[in-house]
């Protein structure tokens, strides 16, 4: 017998067959538990790693920054087996922030724990719900063990807009 989360009764993720509209819903409340974990992402640029007192470090490295969106990169890494400096990416996910919907989407997610979900395949609805519910107990999980990133003092470099050519 499977256990229900309140976001699984909120999101109706007990049921079997997803639709668009609560994979979207799904993406908002992924969206809202990154920004608990890493409030200024859309001024964030490069690595950042959070460390747990228990547990594997986090690492979120952004990867682009456009006016409206963020890719980066969300992955616990763990110590190898022989030593410290060897560090395995366990999940590691390739993420897409819209910060002007809310909304965040799994470009790509690599794990192994639960094989059900390894090898992210695109733009299947099961799939991308699939990966997105996944995020989803994986970013509650971060949160649980006080990882997060803290807003960045800097402010975000400016954009470069197409300059308009003009003939004196």
């Amino acid at each position: 017998m499977r256990l229900s989360t309140p976001l699984d009764e909120r999101l109706g993720l007990t049921d079997f067959a997803p639709t668009v509209g609560r994979l979207m819903a799904l993406c908002e409340e992924n969206y809202l538990a990154l920004k608990r974990l890493a409030p200024d992402l859309e001024r964030m640029h490069g690595p950042y790693i959070s460390r747990a007192d228990n547990g594997a470090d986090l690492l979120l490295e952004v990867r682009e920054q456009g006016p409206y969106t963020t890719i980066f990169r969300l992955t616990h890494l763990f110590a190898g087996p022989l030593d410290n400096e060897s560090r395995r990416p366990e999940p590691d996910a390739a993420l897409r922030a819209y910060h002007d919907a809310a909304q965040v989407e799994v470009l790509d997610l690599r794990q192994t724990a639960l094989p059900v979900y390894s090898h992210y395949s695109s733009p299947a609805l099961q799939a991308k719900w699939k990966a997105n519910l996944f995020l989803a107990k994986w970013l509650s999980y971060c949160l649980l063990q006080a990882h997060g990133f803290p807003p960045v003092d800097s402010p975000r470099p400016p954009r470069r807009e197409r300059e308009l050519l003009s003939t004196p």
